[in-house]
Parts: structure tokens; C-alpha cells; sequence
């Protein structure tokens, strides 16, 4: 069954093509290591909560915008080698130095999720 990662981030305004520059290199990577889709949505409406919102788990400061990104996979075993990948394929490295990120990488929130339902 497909498995999803998913991602949340706060990503300045200011930095949005930058960001959307390094999705699409980042894509090609996680397609050479069995991704099957990728997406990335920058928020459009995306209202603060009381209690919980995507902007409070990201901490979204002014000027800033809250992106949900998500990877497909055929199952968990082609997310977990991809995953593993990171280690062993030099060409991750780019994407791994938070200096060089248009956000905040201490504030995203990801995980892992199997797919339990689809829509026909």
C-alpha cells in the first residue's frame, strides 16, 4: 500500500522561490531513490488556531508562510531505503545544511504515515 511522507514548515515570503528551487532539485533525488509523487503546496488559507494550527507547530512568525509538502512511495520499504539513502548519496548533502535552507529547519515537523483510506 502507498506510503506518505509528510511535511510543515514556516518558509519567509521573501525566500519562495528559493524554497520552490530546491523542491524541484530535491525531487529528482527522491525519484532516483523510489519516490513516486511529490508535492508542494504553499499556504493559501491557513488560519491560526486557539489551541492547535499548523502555523502555532511550525511557530510562523510575521512574514512567513506555512507549507505542507508530501512524498509518495509504492510502500514503507521504498520510503525506508529512500530515507536511508540520505546517508550513503553524497548528493543529499545540499539539502542538509541549515544554513543554506529557506526556513527554519528546527521548526518543521514531519513523519511517516501509511496510507489507510484513498477516495476512488
Amino acid at each position: 500500500m502507498t506510503y506518505i511522507a509528510g511535511f510543515v514548515a514556516a518558509v519567509e515570503d521573501a525566500r519562495k522561490d528559493e524554497y520552490l528551487e530546491i523542491a524541484r532539485r530535491s525531487w529528482a533525488l527522491f525519484r532516483d531513490h523510489g519516490a513516486v509523487e511529490f508535492r508542494e503546496c504553499w499556504g493559501d488559507a491557513v488560519p491560526d488556531g486557539e489551541l492547535t494550527s499548523f502555523p502555532m507547530a511550525v511557530k510562523a512568525r510575521e512574514g512567513e508562510t506555512v507549507v505542507f509538502s508530501w512524498i509518495g512511495f509504492a510502500d514503507k520499504a521504498a520510503h525506508d531505503a529512500c530515507m536511508a539513502s540520505m546517508q550513503t548519496d553524497p548528493r543529499w548533502k545540499e539539502f542538509s545544511d541549515p544554513d543554506k535552507m529557506p526556513f527554519d529547519m528546527k521548526r518543521m515537523i514531519y513523519g511517516g504515515f501509511e496510507v489507510a483510506y484513498e477516495g476512488d
